[in-house]
């Protein structure tokens, strides 16, 4: 059951970065200014879209694929 739920957390959290990138503004996506600065402005953008949009997103899909596939992965 920890599969499950842990993938639903990811793919939510996926689409939650995604809603706030594309109608907020980026408003409340802390760490994308650090990051920006650290890497530069493409860099930093890309390797937060890849942290905290598409490996969760990838993430949860592997982890409910897993659930009812009959894997226990937690």
């Amino acid at each position: 059951m920890g599969t499950l739920f842990f993938g639903i957390f990811a793919l939510l959290f996926g689409l939650f970065t995604i809603y706030l990138r594309l109608f907020k503004a980026s408003e409340g996506l802390g760490k994308l200014d650090k990051m920006k600065k650290t890497y530069g402005e493409k860099a930093g953008t890309i390797i937060h879209i890849f942290s905290y949009t598409v490996l969760p997103i990838a993430a949860g899909i592997l982890f409910i694929v897993a659930y009812y596939n009959g894997s226990d992965i937690f």
